[in-house]
C-alpha cells in the first residue's frame, strides 16, 4: 500500500488502527464493500476493488506454517474447528490459495460469520459447540498468547504456537496421535 498511497507503512498501520475499522469488519459488523469504502477513504487510496483485496491479502505468508499431512493425519483420527478472527476478503483469498489444508477442517468458526473475534468468551463457545464436546477435551493452539490465555479460561487445554515441532512435543505430550507419530 505505501507505494499506492504515499504513506509510509508506519503511517499506514497507525491511519488503520485510528479508523478502528479492521475489528469491526473481523467481527461482521461491516460490509466488505463498506470496509473498502472506509479505508480508501481514509488511506487516499484510488483502486478498483479487487485490486483493494489484493493488497489487503498480501499480510500473508505464501507458505503455511504447517504442513498438510499433518492435518490430514489429525483429522482422520480427531474432529478438527478453525477458530480464526478473520474477514471475507481475507477468508476468500485463503479459500482459493489453500484448499489442500482448510478442507481438514471438519468445522470453521470464522469470527465475522459469528460475530464474536478472539479472546471473545463467546467465539470458544462456538468453537466447543462445532467440536460437539467439552471444552476439557478440545485442544486449541495460536501464536497469540491473549487468545491461548482466553481459550485456558474457558477451559480449553490450549498452547502458544511456537513452530511445527514445538506443535508435535505439545500433540504427543498430551497422547494426541496422528500417522506416524
Amino acid at each position: 500500500m505505501q507505494a499506492i498511497c504515499g504513506h509510509t507503512a508506519e503511517e499506514i498501520r497507525r491511519m488503520i488502527n485510528h479508523a478502528e475499522l479492521v475489528h469491526p469488519y473481523e467481527r461482521g459488523e461491516i460490509s466488505s464493500g463498506e470496509f473498502y469504502e472506509r479505508l480508501c477513504g481514509v488511506l487516499s487510496l484510488k483502486v478498483s476493488y479487487r485490486q483493494f483485496c489484493d493488497l489487503w491479502s498480501e499480510i500473508f505468508l505464501p507458505e503455511p506454517l504447517l504442513p498438510v499431512e499433518l492435518l490430514a493425519a489429525l483429522r482422520r483420527r480427531y474432529r478438527m474447528v478453525l477458530v480464526s478472527n478473520t474477514n471475507d476478503i481475507h477468508f476468500e483469498m485463503i479459500r482459493r490459495q489453500h484448499e489442500a489444508l482448510i478442507r481438514h477442517f471438519d468445522a470453521r468458526v470464522l469470527s465475522y460469520c459469528v460475530g464474536a473475534s478472539k479472546p471473545s468468551e463467546r467465539i470458544y463457545q462456538e468453537a466447543v459447540r462445532q467440536a460437539r464436546c467439552d471444552p476439557g477435551e478440545c485442544f486449541f493452539t495460536d501464536d497469540m498468547p491473549e487468545f491461548v490465555e482466553a481459550a485456558r479460561r474457558y477451559g480449553i487445554d490450549a498452547v502458544q504456537f511456537q513452530g511445527y515441532s514445538r506443535l508435535q512435543q505439545e500433540l504427543r505430550k498430551r497422547g494426541i496421535n496422528w500417522d506416524g507419530a
